[in-house]
């Protein structure tokens, strides 16, 4: 019986600047700039994408068509990624490739043991580790095709991070719950490293700490607020505000 974690998939011939053609990717994300990065490494490489913003919207995804690589982030909206990762690395027949991301690398481990195949690690911008992640998944050649440069890399646009912080800044009140204060503090720590964003990533990372080890957040909750309105309402002509 062979393998049922092989993937039973074969690359039509593609160009060297365009290794990914022939895939589709599915990608799970809840960050705007996270994936317009995503989007523009797919475009660059040849493969066609689609994204879900939660695990609910992948679902009804995944109901009606079979990607060949679905990239899971692992902090959602509605719940854990590894959560579908397993699941989806449970399936028969499984999808060929299935990939982790996130900003939090000590999560690797959490994910490979669900099932995936790789881990990107945000902020996944670089062209050629994002072929190679892909290609290696999916058991083909990995190495990094010769018409990328190893310093190429994508440049998402920063009007997504802005959306990304306007649409959690709601969340950052004392009247909050915990399981909200918990995700708005995931999601800024992700999307912030994916912006090379370290102050708020910092700040991000405190918070998550504090309300992990119970110890009072409301300081560590006013700085986080601070900093994202700061980088909605900076002077103009800056991306955001460094604090």
């Amino acid at each position: 019986m062979p393998d049922p974690i092989t993937p039973p998939f074969a690359l039509p011939a593609a160009a060297a600047d365009r290794p990914l053609c022939g895939i589709t990717v599915l990608l799970v994300e809840d960050s705007r700039f996270a994936s317009e990065a995503v989007r523009l490494l797919c475009l660059r490489s040849g493969a066609r994408i689609r994204r879900a913003d939660c695990l609910r919207t992948a679902e009804r995804h995944l109901a009606t068509y079979r990607p060949t690589v679905a990239i899971i982030d692992l902090g959602l909206p509605d719940g854990s990624g590894l959560a579908l990762i397993e699941r989806l690395h449970a399936a028969q027949p499984r999808l060929p490739a299935i990939l982790a991301i996130s900003g939090d690398e000590s999560l690797e481990p959490a994910a490979r043991a669900a099932g995936a195949d790789g881990f990107l690690a945000k902020p996944c911008t670089g062209l050629a580790a994002f072929q190679s992640a892909v290609l290696s998944a999916l058991r083909l050649d990995s190495s990094v095709p010769q018409a990328v440069a190893p310093g190429d890399r994508v440049a998402p646009d920063v009007l997504a991070y802005r959306d990304d912080l306007a649409g959690v800044s709601e969340l950052l009140s004392d009247s909050a719950g915990p399981s909200t204060l918990a995700y708005a503090a995931q999601f800024l720590d992700g999307v912030a490293r994916s912006a090379d964003d370290p102050p708020l990533a910092e700040a991000a990372g405190a918070l998550r700490s504090g309300m992990a080890g119970g110890a009072p957040t409301g300081a560590l909750l006013a700085r986080v607020a601070g900093l994202v309105e700061a980088r909605l309402h900076g002077s103009a002509g800056r991306a955001f505000a460094r604090a």
